[in-house]
């Protein structure tokens, strides 16, 4: 199995539902494309390596100003430090469309496991995704602004 658009379908879904479900956001996404570069395409990352049949990772990154409509969405008021529960609601996202999304890859037979997510926050930061094959990425638009999910397998 090759990093390739036909598994964007399980990431999507899992994005769609994830994002609605836990913070009330309607994503909208746009066409999937292979990613020429490690530069992030936002300023809050999330990236989960995947093992069991293929090697891979999985990454979403949101602007700040999404990150942040995102963190009030799941928080409410109740936001302590704006640095530390953006670095948190963001790990936990990405962890949940993970899991969503390998529950989708197994209904089209490919088994695989998650390990923790590392959050990297910053201007034009870098991800360094774990394998040497093709990065896709989906793009998405909502009321608060962007984010892009990234996934490869290798």
């Amino acid at each position: 199995m090759n990093s390739d658009v036909t598994f964007a379908k399980p990431f999507i879904n899992a994005t769609s539902n994830v994002l609605s479900t836990m913070a009330g956001i309607t994503p909208v996404p746009s066409a999937p494309f292979v990613k020429k570069d490690n530069i992030a395409c936002g300023d809050v990352s999330a990236i989960i390596g995947i093992t069991g049949e293929k090697h891979g990772s999985i990454s979403v990154t949101f602007t700040k100003k999404c990150a942040v409509a995102l963190v009030r969405a799941m928080l409410g008021d109740d936001i302590q430090d704006i640095v530390s529960d953006t670095k948190d609601a963001v790990g936990e996202i990405c962890n949940m469309i993970s899991g969503q999304a390998r529950v989708g890859l197994a209904d089209m037979g490919f088994k695989f496991d998650g390990s923790t997510p590392s959050v990297i926050m910053g201007d034009n930061h870098t991800l360094s995704h774990v394998t040497s094959s093709p990065v896709i990425a989906v793009p998405f638009s909502t009321d608060h602004g962007d984010f892009t999910l990234e996934f490869c397998f290798g």
